[in-house]
């Protein structure tokens, strides 16, 4: 059977048009991050913190996380705001222990369910608005800073303007497979929702390492726009009050969280469901951005498979050689950036996965969110 030349040239040229968008994408917004600079400031001022940590029966995540934040070395007052959303097991009594030796623990126990509030909006609204102090800093239960320097490098982001940080939420590197494909698609996402930031375009934030005054969040009335909907406390919220002026990032490795990944396949894809299924909520300009960046990411592999076949086997191997070393380029600067850098010499098999990534996480974004937040 003969292919006709039209065919070949159709395939050619929108492999070309792929990997063109592509290499934008990587040169108008990744690099930003992977060459990112923080600020050199000449004035430093610490802020009070209020650190907010909901909980609902992860006693035994707080037994081992609840140090690392209450030790933090941080010459300014701190407190950390732990509200117990209804647990049933040990959560009350391991606190009682924790109150005895620090004093600056804000326990707020929830004993009922809200009502039309779903998700974890409830206990972080009462979290945030229990704060003692102007600036938050919200975790997740199973999320330990990666060092005592933590609120510390999360507040020096501040200034004048800003009134949001965005930290970078890392999982612990373990053995195996699955370690690295979550890791990498963490990472992924942090390159992009950190280098939309810092491009003026910011579009969500991650709730296992989250800084916001609490003042944008009374001033926004809170979740009240999204309380209909399971999740999105974190990236939703973010995506309605974030703006080019008053977004900073933080991603000094000292001021990263670290969480304990999924161990399974079912497991992960069940979490990545309930994230995705928000990202139909995003503003439409973000919706558009996103979706190009995938659209083309999905096709440039099927669309090379079928260019190797062509007469334009060369040319296509070389318009891709060009996106290849961009993106090594790209890809090992923002690896150094967040601390992931052992993750470089598999970019290329990952880059592949993402095809078969983007095949089973699809059907989420049409699916009704999950209305529990663990």
């Amino acid at each position: 059977m003969t292919i006709p030349p039209l065919t070949w040239d159709i395939a050619y040229y929108l492999f070309c048009a792929v990997i063109a968008i592509q290499v934008f994408y990587y040169l108008f917004f990744f690099r930003r991050l992977a060459f990112y600079t923080a600020p050199q400031r000449s004035l430093s001022i610490e802020h009070p913190v209020s650190v907010i940590v909901c909980a609902r029966d992860e006693a035994h995540n707080l037994v081992k996380t609840l140090p690392g934040i209450l030790v933090q070395d941080y010459k300014t007052s701190f407190e950390v705001v732990l509200v117990n959303d209804n647990s049933t097991d040990d959560t009350k009594y391991l606190v009682d222990e924790f109150m005895k030796s620090f004093k600056n623990i804000n326990y707020i126990p929830l004993t009922q369910e809200a009502k039309m509030i779903s998700g974890k909006k409830f206990p972080l609204s009462m979290g945030i608005r229990s704060a003692k102090y102007e600036i938050v800093l919200l975790t997740d239960a199973d999320c330990v800073p990666a060092s005592e320097f933590w609120i510390q490098q999360l507040q020096d982001s501040y200034d004048e303007q800003v009134e949001i940080v965005l930290g970078y939420g890392a999982y612990h590197k373990k053995p195996g497979l699955l370690n690295k494909l979550i890791r990498f698609e963490t990472f992924h996402t942090a390159l992009q929702y950190l280098s939309y930031a810092l491009a003026g375009k910011p579009y969500m934030g991650v709730g296992r390492n989250l800084s916001y005054k609490k003042d944008v969040f009374l001033r926004n009335k809170g979740f009240s726009s999204i309380n209909q909907i399971p999740s999105g406390d974190d990236d939703l919220f973010i995506n309605q009050v974030a703006n080019a002026t008053n977004t900073a990032i933080c991603i000094d490795p000292a001021s990263h969280t670290l969480s304990e990944p999924k161990t399974t396949w079912n497991d992960w894809m069940s979490q990545k469901y309930r994230h995705y299924t928000t990202s139909k909520y995003y503003k439409g300009a973000h919706k558009r951005w996103l979706g190009l960046y995938s659209l083309t990411l999905f096709f440039i592999y099927p669309l090379l498979a079928v260019t190797l076949f062509s007469p334009y086997w060369w040319m296509a191997l070389a318009v891709y050689g060009i996106r290849f070393i961009i993106q090594a380029i790209v890809l090992f600067k923002g690896m150094k950036k967040l601390n992931e850098a052992d993750l470089w010499p598999w970019f290329l098999f990952m880059d592949i996965w993402m095809f078969f990534y983007y095949m089973f996480t699809l059907p989420a974004i049409w699916k009704a969110p999950r209305k529990n937040w663990n």
